[in-house]
This record gives C-alpha cells, structure tokens and sequence, in this order.
C-alpha cells in the first residue's frame, strides 16, 4: 500500500541522513500539489543543511547519492529541485502491483493496523429524552459515526456510545408542561410533537411565571426521589416515547450504539466521586459544592453539586467517564460535543485529570460547531426547533424529483431518495473540519454535480454500471498499458487519507479526497472509451473497479449509503 510506501521512503532518508552523520528525528515526505513534481517531495535538506554545514542543494545532492546506493524497486528516480527540494518517482511496476493488491484486498482496502489491539468507545450524538431530537444532533452523529468507522477501519476494537439526559431541569419543565397539556388538547400532535410543545411550554412558564417556576422545580426533586406516582407514570411513558423515536433516526442515519448511559445513573455515582474528593472540590455559595478552576490555565470555577443538593451535569460527566471505564475498559475515550462547551470542557478534564488522572488521558474531546439553515438557528426554548426528521424529510422530498420515475418504481424512488437526502446531509458536515459552523444549502448539496454527497454516490453508481456492462471480460492491473496515468496514482492515496483522518481524528480529509477522485474518475470516464477491445481493456477496467471499491469503501467510513444505481 502507498500508505506502507510513504513510511518505507521516509525511513530510506532518515537512514540516508545518518550514513552522512546527521542524527534525525522523524521526517516528512509530503505530495506535490504539481504532479509534475514527483509521486513524494521532501524539504529535508533544507531542515538539516546548517547542522551538515553545507548548502541545502549540497546536502540535497549527498542525500540522493547515498539513496541511490541501495537501489529499491520501488523508486524510478530522484530529482533535486529549487533550493533544495527533493523529489521521489516511484517506478510504473510498483504502481501497478500495488493497484493489484488494492483490488484483491476489496472491502478491506484502505484499512491499516495502527490501532490494533487497542480499544476505544466513541461517545456521540446524545440527545435528551423530553425534547425533539434536532438538526445539531446530526452534526454529532455525522462526525462521531465517521470516526468511529475510521477507529475502526484502522484496526481498533470499537464501540459506540450514547449518552443521555434523562433527568434534570429539561425533564421537570417537560412533565410540567405535560401536565397543562392535558387539560387542554391532547390531540395536539404525535407524542414526540407533543413533548416538543409540552418543553416550550415548561421552559417559557419557567422563565416568566413565578409559580411555574417553583411548581417545576418541585417536579424536579420529585423526578430524583421518585416520591410522587403521577410524575413517574408521566416520566416513565415519556422517556419511552423518546428512545423508541431516536431509535427511528439512528436506524435512518445507519447507526447502532452498543452502549446507551443515562444521567440518572451517573448523577448518583458522580456526586458520591464529589463528596468523596474534599480536597478536590469545596464548598461554594448557598451551600453548593464547585470545583476551582486554575485561573493561569483560563479555567473558571464550576458547580458540580448544586444548592438543592443535586448533581450537576458536571459531576455526572466526571462520574460518566469511570461508568464508561468499568462498563468497556477502554484505551481511549472519544467524546463528541458541540463547541459552546469547550470552556466547560476543559475544567471537567481538569478536575477529572486529579479524580480519575488515568481517564483524563485517555479522554480526547472533539467539538463541532452548528448546523443551521439559511433561516438561522433554532431554539428548543421558544419551540422554534429545526428537527433531523423535518431536515430529512424536506431532502428527500427535493432529491426525489432529481430521479427518474421511468428507471425506478414508487418504492425503489422513496428508497433512494432517502439514501441521496442522508448522503447530502452528512456530506455536507463532513466536508469540512468538525469545529466550524454549516449552513445547509439545499440546492448546492443535493447537486449531482460539484461538491456534494450526491455527486460521490453518482459517481460510484456510474463505475457500477461500466463495470455491469462489461460482464464477464478480463480484469487486469498488471495487463497492458502506457505509463501510469493520475487516476492509478490518486486512487493509491486511499490508505494513506485513511491513515490521516485516523491520526487527526478528522472525516473531511475522506471527503475531500473522495471529491477528488470522483473528479480524475468523471474526466477519465469522459475522455476514454473503456470498453473498445482494445489491448489496454483489462488494465483500464481495472482501474474503474479499484475506482467503484475506493468510492465504496470511502463512503462507508463517511457513513453514507453507496446506491448501485442513480
């Protein structure tokens, strides 16, 4: 695999540069944005020349003698460019062999073993229960899917977490608003609509009547204590109502967690960690218990048990992170958020670094930003929420009238629309890094052509189709052709993207990589007759099938459905 390559050609100068007496660290070989350039260049000369005490294009030219010594296979040339670049060619029959194994490792092409033996547990999405799951949940489960394919296709043992809020403020101002619902009209809406309304209509009251207030806070202890029967009748059927709905939306977006962890059981476990830990964490105003950030680290002061003597969602994220341990004793802990709790995040790691120091070096948080609409942002608050499921539905509906009604039936129509609408959903927040902020553009990402979900999937059902066509004719990566042209090439790239996303911990190298095949594939398609009887036939549909299991495989790690037919 060109990923293997990469680290074999580095090694190659490392030792180079120590048989010339320079001891070095690890060095980087990096490919040219001008492929004219080489297959892989290096500034390592240009690093090194003031400890060799010669010049860059000096040193450069030592190095590429004493590479050349032990000649590889592998390597067409070196050339010594500009200052002192230099660039590495890698010869047509390594290139063609390794299209061979692309193609003969199948499904698993793309994947290495940098993980392997190790165990970690993805922790993403987390919706609360009593409130709509909504569009910035998707952006979680976007990332945090991706990644966890990626962990995995790397050769970790994975798992996959979901952590909920199933008790708190959210839930008392839900019942109570539950409560006023049915002495009105319970035929409002659906059941998940009506905890929608029943929220907005807790939260507003809270915030604007005296007497609601105190009402749902006294709902709130009462939801800990279990003391009064009609609130746990209401809080037991709404919780079901909940996770059977966000199993709904899990099922659509491909996602099966193997854990599920619930507040109500890590608030008991964090707050004994708290009160167990005086040293640690101090009593505060109003009786509460917080935890002093250091002011030179910019951390500020948190309240882990608060005055009515509850956990905070701070002590239950501390006492979360042991629970997750003991329930799947991992080697890392990946846990995704939006990025308005970066600030909070970094005090619980903090404070979890002195209770649980083991955990919080396993512990890597990786935020996002918002997804919005061009309308703007949405509030549970005010009941101006942007559902997934409403997002969905209105994708699907403007990709359905993208497909035809004389290739598909009504069923296989709905089918596929799901699939394109999911893929332009996703594509559309992996594309980019986790941190910044999407705005969903409709038209630009259900495009079947550009920068889109869309176009990945036409351009995988495209390769399905050239290859349906040619039936049963001879498949070759070793067969005959001129040169190596730079789709053999880009499509060697695969592990070594997969390889990056991995260490970075970042799905859009996939994607953007995926883009650029699509691209040299499509220009490829446009420009060669693949099927022509000609002697380099098995050699270019060798290079569509490597393009259909690339573009399949990619796709996969992003979470997106591969559609055989567009």
């Amino acid at each position: 695999m060109l990923s293997v390559m990469k680290e074999k050609l580095e090694m190659v100068v490392v030792e180079a540069l120590g048989a010339l007496g320079i001891e070095a660290g690890v060095v980087v070989l990096e490919r040219p944005a001008d492929s004219s350039h080489g297959d892989y260049a290096t500034n390592v000369a240009l690093a090194y020349a003031k400890v060799a005490g010669i010049s860059p294009r000096e040193l450069a030219g030592k190095l590429v003698e004493k590479i050349l010594e032990t000649p590889t296979e592998e390597i067409k040339e070196l050339e010594i460019a500009g200052p002192g670049f230099i660039n590495f060619r890698l010869s047509d029959e390594y290139l063609a062999q390794a299209l061979k194994d692309a193609l003969e490792q199948g499904a698993q092409w793309g994947e290495n073993k940098k993980l392997e033996g190790k165990k970690v547990i993805v922790e993403y999405t987390d919706p609360n229960p009593f409130k709509e799951f909504h569009i910035g949940h998707l952006m979680s489960n976007a990332i945090g899917e991706s990644i966890s394919r990626i962990v995995k296709a790397s050769g970790a043992e994975t798992r996959r977490a979901c952590y909920q809020g199933d008790v708190g403020m959210h839930v008392a101002k839900t019942i109570w608003g539950i409560k006023k619902l049915s002495e009105g009209t319970p035929h409002l809406a659906t059941l998940i609509q009506r905890l929608g309304i029943a929220y907005s209509l807790g939260a507003t009251g809270y915030e604007n009547n005296v007497e609601a207030k105190t009402e749902i806070i006294e709902i709130n202890k009462k939801i800990y204590e279990h003391s009064d029967a009609q609130v746990d009748e209401l809080y037991n059927n709404g919780l079901k109502v909940s996770l059977d709905y966000f199993e709904t939306i899990y099922k659509k977006l491909g996602t099966k967690f193997d854990y599920y962890f619930f507040e109500s059981k890590t608030g008991e476990f964090g707050k004994k960690v708290v009160l167990d830990n005086p040293a640690i964490f101090e009593q505060g105003e109003g009786g509460a218990i917080v935890y002093k950030g250091d002011e030179e680290k910019g951390l500020h002061t948190r309240v882990f048990i608060n005055s009515e003597g509850l956990p905070t969602y701070e002590a239950k994220e501390l006492g979360l992170a042991k629970i997750k341990y003991d329930t799947y004793p991992y080697d890392a802990s990946i846990v995704i958020t939006g990025n308005e709790v970066n600030a909070y995040f970094r005090v619980l790691l903090d404070a979890m670094a002195k209770v649980f120091p083991d955990l919080a070096l396993k512990t890597i948080h990786i935020s996002h930003g918002m997804l919005r609409l061009p309308t703007g942002k949405m509030s549970s608050r005010t009941g101006d929420v942007i559902t997934a499921e409403s997002l969905i539905a209105d994708t699907k509906e403007k990709a359905r009238t993208k497909i035809s009604t004389e290739l598909f039936s009504s069923d296989e129509q709905d089918e596929l629309a799901e699939k394109i609408a999911i893929g332009a959903i996703k594509y559309s927040i992996l594309r980019q890094a986790s941190g910044k902020d999407i705005i969903f553009d409709f038209e630009q990402s259900l495009s079947f052509e550009g920068d889109s979900g869309p176009y990945l999937q036409y351009t995988y059902a495209r390769t399905r189709s050239l290859l349906e066509k040619a039936g049963g004719k001879t498949i070759d990566a070793l067969g005959v052709h001129t040169g190596t042209n730079m789709l053999h090439k880009r499509l060697l790239h695969f592990p070594e993207i997969v390889l990056r996303a991995n260490e970075e911990r970042e799905p859009h190298h996939i994607a953007t990589y995926l883009i650029e095949l699509a691209r040299e594939f499509n220009s490829f398609y446009g420009n060669t007759i693949v099927l022509d009887g000609k002697e380099d036939e098995p050699y270019k549909l060798a290079l569509v099938k490597a393009v259909s299991q690339t573009m399949k495989n990619g796709l996969s790690l992003l979470g997106i459905s591969a559609p055989e037919r567009m």
